[in-house]
């Protein structure tokens, strides 16, 4: 069975930056690198929502709340996802989840806590 686990959450100032990290495990490389894979967060009260995901041909797709700030990227070798998260505000305050897809397939990492706050 894949499991998500993500990494790399905690407490920033406002303007600073963090690093998201979802490692896969029960997979292979190969495999993994066929995954469409996604970050999601969900603030308090609020829907989940899509930050950035990024297609196994390396297309790239972003929310407009974090363009221009927020990076995602994959490594495939490592079957890790990134997410590098530059200038953040306090309304990036949630918990980051990681989403893969292949085929009808889909799963959830169990989140991580990211707080932006002075």
């Amino acid at each position: 069975q894949v499991q998500l686990v993500e990494s790399g959450g905690g407490l920033v100032q406002p303007g600073g930056s963090l690093r998201l990290s979802c490692a896969a495990s029960g997979v292979s490389g190969s495999i993994f690198s066929a995954y469409a894979m996604a970050w999601y967060r969900q603030a308090p009260g609020k829907q989940r929502e899509l930050v950035a995901s990024i297609g196994n041909g390396g297309s790239t797709n972003y929310a407009d709340s974090v363009k221009d700030r927020f990076s995602i990227s994959r490594d495939n070798a490592k079957k890790t996802l990134y997410l590098q998260m530059n200038i953040l505000k306090p309304e990036d305050t949630a918990v980051y989840y990681c989403y893969r897809k292949w085929g009808s397939y889909e799963s959830w990492g169990q989140g991580t806590q990211v707080t932006v706050s002075s």
